[in-house]
């Protein structure tokens, strides 16, 4: 009895170094799988001004009036996420790495509203307004902003911008802020010269791979 109970105990416990070993290995495929790629979920960090792209259900009171989007500084707000999908009718796998240059789509995870804009003036600043626009992820040719990089691929340590495919205006952010009832937000709007306020970098999210689970990075 006694070595059956030994011979247990040593299989359990080779079960749990090869459960140990198996994470250690996907830590590491983590590191080294550092492309944002289609289908991923992620948080997108305003460089100039340390803010995170947000939208939450609350419309603007001027312009379109569609459902507005801001620059918050908090880090654990999950109406900061955003799905990043390809352009409508064309393919874009579930984890193959998004190219500079390519044509992408940016949905809120948590309205299901696509990053958006058009020639309606931004109710701050008097540039161009971006909003969150349709339903359950679809809206229309004005959803559509190109990943500009500098490499092959979007790295996620990258400083991109996003370019408004319909306009040719870059996503902004200049330092305005909102009163009520989102006291504290800054706006996000279209402008036309690329500089230091629209450039964004990924920070948190949800990475997925080709034929794989999806890679967490921080937290989510």
């Amino acid at each position: 009895m006694s070595g059956e109970r030994g011979r247990a105990r040593s299989s359990t416990l080779g079960l749990a170094l090869c459960a140990l070993l198996s994470a250690l290995a996907l830590t590491a495929t983590a590191t080294e799988q550092e492309s944002v790629t289609c289908g991923s979920v992620v948080k997108l960090l305003n460089n100039r001004h340390n803010v995170r792209l947000h939208s939450h259900d609350v419309k603007y009171g001027s312009g379109s009036g569609q459902q507005s989007v801001t620059g918050v500084s908090v880090s654990d707000d999950s109406n900061s996420y955003w799905t990043v999908r390809g352009k409508p009718g064309l393919v874009c796998q579930r984890g193959i790495p998004i190219k500079c240059g390519q044509p992408i789509r940016l949905t809120h995870v948590n309205t299901g509203r696509n990053l958006h804009s058009h020639h309606f003036v931004s109710p701050l600043s008097g540039n161009q307004e971006v909003s969150a626009f349709g339903e359950n992820g679809d809206g229309d040719d004005l959803d559509v902003w190109t990943v500009q990089c500098g490499g092959t691929s979007w790295e996620r340590d990258d400083d991109v911008r996003l370019k408004h495919v319909g306009t040719q205006a870059f996503l902004t952010i200049t330092g305005e802020q909102y009163g009520h009832p989102i006291r504290g937000q800054l706006e996000v709007h279209g402008t036309f010269s690329p500089n230091a306020n629209n450039y964004w970098t990924v920070m948190e999210g949800v990475f997925i791979k080709p034929s794989a689970e999806p890679l967490k990075h921080d937290e989510l």
